[in-house]
């Protein structure tokens, strides 16, 4: 059995948390919670480039705000 992570031909979603992290997840299996969908069924090099293009600031979305939120000296 393939691992269904690394399925060339497989079909994918992208999640996103509330921290707007990115995941590529197969599409067979159950979104986790706490992740909702971003992308629906594609490619998995369609799922990458979704995640390349929209997932530009690898940081947490809390570390943004906080950090955008200290007076700068």
């Amino acid at each position: 059995m393939t691992n269904p992570f690394e399925e060339a031909d497989g079909a994918y979603l992208v999640l996103v948390n509330e921290e707007n992290q990115h995941s590529m997840w197969p599409s067979r299996i159950e979104v986790p919670e706490g992740w909702t969908v971003a992308k629906s069924d594609d490619t998995r090099d369609a799922c990458l480039a979704y995640i390349e293009e929209h997932w530009t600031d690898m940081r947490p979305a809390s570390l943004i705000k906080a950090m955008s939120d200290t007076p700068s000296s």
